[in-house]
């Protein structure tokens, strides 16, 4: 099988960018940006909720000597608040490190979750951490935030993603936003890049009892829907099953006989090995090597405090 070498960072978005005649660049004014998920209207009445976490970042094989080019923070803040910012990988060819953009929204993002101004609005926590970034580069991103009363407020740009699962099913998940392929949304300290303004925001009630897996496209490249459910069913930590949701897509972007999500991608957009090797039965087949970054959430009742906690491994 042929070994899947297509586009390899994130490419980065410059003026007037040439889209892959595969597929043409998105018209934002299509791209839904507000929508409402609720569960059944015979949902159990609920007491105020909040997010037990775990979380885990595996940085690109090439990039573990600086740690990789995502950042991401989880608080407990206002019921719980998850973000993951996606460094844009394609600023290296320019001699910018593209880790510096990511690591800085992040940080502003953590310190403004404390503002009026963004309560509960992951929109506007977008607006004011872009805002306040001064490093040159850009980033996809995802913030989301849980309301007591288990409504989960979700603001994406590019190709970060959320899965809300619910009884071994996924209920919800974001949809990446994309140019054209392997050029995803991103915020930017250039005017050509998109802004919160571009974000698709969510909202999407939750019960006790669902599990929020968040994470940098380095996780949804590399493991299928079936694969996170699995994974989080069967781990009853919340930390253990984000490391192993973390070293499962590490596993799948080296194994160049994996069909992943990734490759599946690239052939339905007409990336494939040569006609002569179709002849014989190939195709184009690998994960993609990324950082890789995790967050898994459960939903639990505020007042079980024997939960309650954000880790890291």
């Amino acid at each position: 099988m042929g070994r899947l070498s297509i586009p390899h960072p994130h490419r980065l978005l410059l003026p007037s960018p040439s889209p892959s005649p595969l597929h043409p660049s998105s018209d934002a004014s299509t791209i839904p940006r507000r929508s409402r998920f609720s569960p059944s209207a015979h949902r159990q009445i609920r007491s105020e909720l909040s997010l037990s976490c775990g979380s885990h970042l595996i940085p690109h094989p090439a990039k573990v000597d600086k740690g990789g080019e995502d950042a991401f923070f989880v608080t407990n803040h206002n019921g719980g608040i998850l973000a993951v910012a996606d460094g844009v990988s394609g600023w290296a060819e320019q001699s910018i490190d593209p880790a510096l953009f990511s690591q800085e929204l992040m940080a502003n993002a953590s310190g403004l979750v404390v503002d009026e101004e963004v309560s509960y609005d992951p929109q506007a926590l977008m607006r004011k951490a872009h805002a306040a970034t001064s490093s040159v580069g850009s980033a996809t991103v995802i913030i989301a935030m849980l309301e007591k009363d288990a409504t989960l407020k979700v603001a994406n740009v590019g190709d970060c993603g959320l899965r809300l699962i619910r009884r071994g099913q996924v209920v919800f998940a974001t949809s990446p936003q994309e140019h054209y392929f392997d050029c995803p949304y991103q915020l930017s300290s250039e005017k050509i890049g998109q802004t919160y303004q571009d974000a698709m925001v969510c909202t999407v009630e939750l019960m006790e009892g669902d599990i929020v897996v968040m994470g940098s496209d380095g996780l949804f490249d590399n493991v299928f829907d079936h694969e996170i459910i699995s994974t989080v069913s069967g781990s009853p930590e919340v930390a253990e099953a984000a490391k192993i949701l973390a070293n499962l897509a590490s596993n799948h972007s080296k194994d160049p006989n994996f069909d992943s999500p990734y490759s599946m991608e690239a052939r339905s957009r007409g990336f494939d090995v040569p006609w002569w090797k179709k002849i014989l039965g190939r195709k184009l087949t690998g994960g993609k090597l990324d950082d890789i970054t995790v967050i898994v959430g459960r939903i639990i009742s505020s007042s079980d405090s024997r939960e309650v906690g954000y880790e890291t491994t």
